[in-house]
């Protein structure tokens, strides 16, 4: 008797059952470097906007001028992206965490604790910062009121420039500092990704630029550490702990 002909249906339901499913692991570090892609594209707008408003060291007539013009709407746009920008980042540091404890369950808890602090002392900042610097500017497009002085709006400029420039800068390297140390404990960023990084923290938490080149090296990083470990993940040799721990169970 002739076997009976194998169906498609049956073929794509076999090539099925023979993928291996998944490990967490990759889902994390597909998940960790897209909301890190996310981030670092809504960041960067977000930060070339607002830094069209005036220089600290701009006239007081070039200021007058500026807020006097329609120019202002790019500040306002960029204010509003911001907090996507920041909800992006804790999505994506949040990831990250996920990713580093499905291979580390107990991660070390200094560098964890000062992880999860930085990126929140970041987002805050940042905000805040980028609140004050286009506070000017949404004032003039959200209102009818008269404008302030030249030297209040440069005044309210100075502050935006401390707080993202100088605070937030330092809590990017903090960020990228205790990530780096994480990710090398679950053996999932490489040595030579992981000295970059720690040239790229000690540079953020060292730096005195006031300009957006300086915490653009941000989300650069990011994007690169994201893609890199997403790569990596899926050719880390063993399984995570907690995956070793539940198939043991299974097979018990």
């Amino acid at each position: 008797m002739a076997d009976a002909p194998i169906t498609q249906t049956e073929v794509e339901s076999h090539r099925r059952t023979k993928r291996a499913p998944v490990s967490p692991t990759v889902k994390l570090a597909r998940l960790s470097s897209l909301t890190g892609i996310l981030f670092a594209a809504l960041f960067v707008v977000a930060l070339v906007l607002v830094h069209t408003t005036p220089t600290l060291s701009a006239s007081d007539a070039d200021i007058t001028a500026f807020y006097n013009s329609s120019s202002t709407a790019l500040v306002t746009v960029g204010i509003y992206l911001v907090p996507l920008a920041g909800i992006a980042f804790l999505w994506h540091s949040h990831t990250t965490r996920l990713l580093i404890k499905s291979r580390t369950p107990s991660p070390s808890a200094i560098p964890d604790g000062l992880q999860l602090v930085s990126g929140i002392l970041f987002v805050v900042l940042l905000f805040a910062g980028t609140a004050s610097a286009g506070s000017v500017a949404l004032l003039k497009d959200l209102t009818n009121d008269p404008l302030p002085s030249a030297d209040f709006a440069r005044g309210m400029l100075a502050v935006g420039y401390g707080m993202v420039f100088i605070y937030a800068l330092r809590g990017a390297g903090m960020y990228a500092l205790t990530t780096t140390n994480l990710l090398r404990q679950a053996a999932i960023m490489p040595k030579w990704l992981a000295l970059v990084s720690y040239l790229v923290a000690a540079f953020l938490l060292l730096s005195t630029l006031m300009h957006p080149a300086a915490m653009l090296l941000f989300p650069t990083w990011v994007v690169i550490a994201g893609l890199v470990v997403f790569i990596r993940a899926g050719r880390v040799a063993g399984p995570a702990a907690s995956e070793r721990q539940a198939s043991e169970r299974q097979t018990a």
